[in-house]
């Protein structure tokens, strides 16, 4: 089935064209197709999973993912956060930390709206997919968390002026994310996304390796399931040393280069997902995005999908093109279950 498909691709194991993304793939459009909308969907569970279940039902791919925005742990741990609404995506508010000695990790955490809500529409996913799709969770890294918890500024100007208070913030928030995908796993994700968003104009090659490294080695390490790394931007400079840390799948953005570049980059074992950018998304056409998505499976790209969350005002035909790569029909019928188990087998 689809969600054995979806799981081997992330070991580069798979025998058929793999689809899907590990970032939200909620636009206008599906919103309206499904009868729910932003805000609603950040904060009710039930609408959650309803508007996450689209990504097979409607969009045919192999995994679906419930957390559309960035900004879960932020508001659990006392963020102010505007959820958006139809035309904008959620943001958090005003930094509420200044140093590491602030952080007070909340006992009722996952109880918090921010965790609890996707912690219900999780189980939702697993009991009506069961083994049609894939659920994958996702988590904010350490690093993402800063920027949202200390200011994006004031975060990376210590990682300058004194790294050793920067490793301390790291450390402390990297618990957030390890008790909120252990939650997620119990309540059944088959895998995670991890964002972290260390995109090069705002981290080093050098801060990458001196900082976050060792995190996203911890962080494969502890975690049960397969993690997929998402950074956004230009990556080219540290696949290499992603490579090295045990995550299991990295989504990489178009700005990094040519899918064949990208998979030559990320050496034999790491599982790349994406190839199609969000540019071509929004004003390309559905030919266009079929063509994309067929390079990038003759690349080697293991799951084929969007870069990163799509923006709000893609055509839902762009979306649901995707599939048709290599000869993969496209889902006829929007709403309709497509038929579980490979669409097409690889051919070699």
């Amino acid at each position: 089935m689809s969600r054995q498909a979806f799981l081997d691709a992330l070991r580069r194991q798979q025998t058929c064209p793999v689809f899907g993304t590990g970032t939200s793939i909620v636009c206008r459009e599906l919103m309206a197709a499904v009868g729910v909308w932003f805000p609603e969907a950040h904060c009710d569970a039930q609408k959650m999973a309803r508007l996450a279940l689209a990504g097979h039902t409607m969009l045919g791919f192999d995994v679906v993912m419930p957390l559309f925005s960035v900004c879960h742990e932020a508001a659990a741990m006392g963020s102010a956060v505007n959820w958006g609404g139809p035309d904008a995506m959620p943001v958090c508010g005003k930094p509420i930390f200044t140093t590491a000695d602030d952080i007070r990790i909340p006992a009722d955490l996952l109880e918090r709206p921010g965790c609890r809500v996707p912690l219900e529409a999780i189980p939702l996913l697993k009991k009506w997919l069961g083994p049609a799709a894939a659920v994958c969770g996702k988590v904010m890294g350490p690093w993402t968390q800063a920027y949202h918890l200390f200011g994006v500024e004031n975060f990376l100007i210590g990682t300058l002026d004194d790294p050793d208070h920067t490793r301390r913030i790291l450390d402390r928030l990297t618990e957030v994310t390890l008790r909120f995908a252990r939650a997620q796993i119990d309540a059944g994700a088959d895998c995670l996304l991890l964002a972290d968003h260390a995109t090069r104009d705002l981290c080093s090659p050098r801060a990458y390796e001196k900082f976050l490294a060792p995190v996203h080695r911890r962080l494969a390490e502890e975690i049960s399931v397969p993690l997929i790394l998402h950074i956004c931007g230009d990556t080219g400079d540290r696949i290499g040393m992603i490579a090295q840390t045990g995550l299991a799948c990295f989504h990489w953005d178009t700005k990094t280069g040519w899918p064949a570049g990208v998979r030559q980059l990320a050496g034999p074992r790491l599982a790349l997902m994406g190839g199609i950018s969000n540019f071509k998304l929004l004003r390309g056409t559905a030919e266009e995005i079929a063509a994309d998505a067929a390079a990038a499976l003759k690349a080697g790209i293991d799951i084929v999908g969007p870069e990163c969350a799509i923006p709000l005002g893609t055509p839902l035909a762009n979306l649901r093109a995707v599939r048709s790569a290599g000869g993969v029909a496209p889902l006829q019928a929007p709403g309709g279950l497509p038929e579980g188990g490979c669409a097409q087998k690889l051919e070699g």
